[in-house]
């Protein structure tokens, strides 16, 4: 017997937080073509492939992906990346320098200390940071400055002793930290995004502990409170060759802090 354990999207789809699947199941890609068999008529459609699967805790792309074996007694996470079966995504994910690193909108309504630390406390293998979604333009921003950190670490060259220190100063685009979390940190009524840099498996467990708390990624177009904030004129961009000068030009402002 096979246990799967549906989450989001999939929870819906199947009116039900779990199923025992008891015929033999060969891999993870029969268990799909299975389960889109039995679906319930009347349900939102469930979509085989984008998704997140975990198999005993570890994630399905750490293993096979979807030609991981099953064996009797294995418990089968599914996690649909879109949330609640919306077409918006709640969190994406990122690999820079073979780091594994995920990013979720989080709701205003959990903007406090507090929440940021008892994640911590709960996922004590994973690096997590919360930056004020106003203060990150897209996914390519935000991977951009993460990369900065990265290097930075790799190097020994962080602003502070902590990567997570490292990249509030980065997107804040200062070296004070009481200027940075002021301005780039936890803001009463404001959304959050929560970086994460860790093990796969662990970041699919934070993102079952969270799915709730979950807003669309990236969807408000913060360029005009960015320019604003930063000082940067039209002007400036025009004279950048670039197609995204706002993004380079904020990348290049975090590159440069000592």
């Amino acid at each position: 017997m096979v246990t799967v354990n549906l989450v989001g999207g999939a929870r819906k789809s199947f009116q039900t937080d779990s199923l025992e699947i008891t015929q033999s199941i060969d891999d993870i890609s029969e268990l799909l073509s299975h389960l889109i068999s039995k679906k319930p008529e009347n349900t939102p459609d469930f979509d085989g492939k984008n998704l997140l699967i975990a198999v005993n805790g570890v994630d399905s792309s750490a293993l096979a992906g979807i030609d991981t074996k099953l064996k009797q007694n294995d418990v089968v996470n599914i996690i649909p990346i879109i949330h609640g079966g919306s077409t918006a995504k709640t969190n994406v994910s990122l690999t820079i320098k073979n780091n594994s690193i995920r990013l979720f909108e989080i709701n205003k309504s959990n903007s406090n200390k507090e929440y940021l630390l008892s994640l911590r406390k709960k996922f004590p293998k994973l690096q997590l940071q919360a930056i004020s979604s106003k203060f990150i333009l897209d996914k390519e921003h935000a991977k951009k400055i993460i990369t900065i950190s990265i290097i930075q670490k790799s190097n020994n060259h962080l602003l502070s002793d902590k990567i997570e220190t490292d990249l509030l100063l980065r997107f804040g685009n200062t070296t004070q930290i009481n200027e940075a979390i002021k301005n780039v940190g936890l803001s009463p009524n404001q959304n959050f995004i929560l970086i994460a840099l860790g093990n796969k498996s662990h970041q699919i467990k934070l993102f079952e502990s969270i799915r709730d708390d979950l807003d669309i990624i990236f969807k408000k177009n913060n360029q005009n409170f960015l320019k604003k904030h930063f000082q940067i004129s039209n002007q400036t961009l025009n004279s950048i060759e670039s197609k995204t000068p706002l993004v380079d030009l904020l990348v290049e402002k975090a590159s440069i802090l000592i």
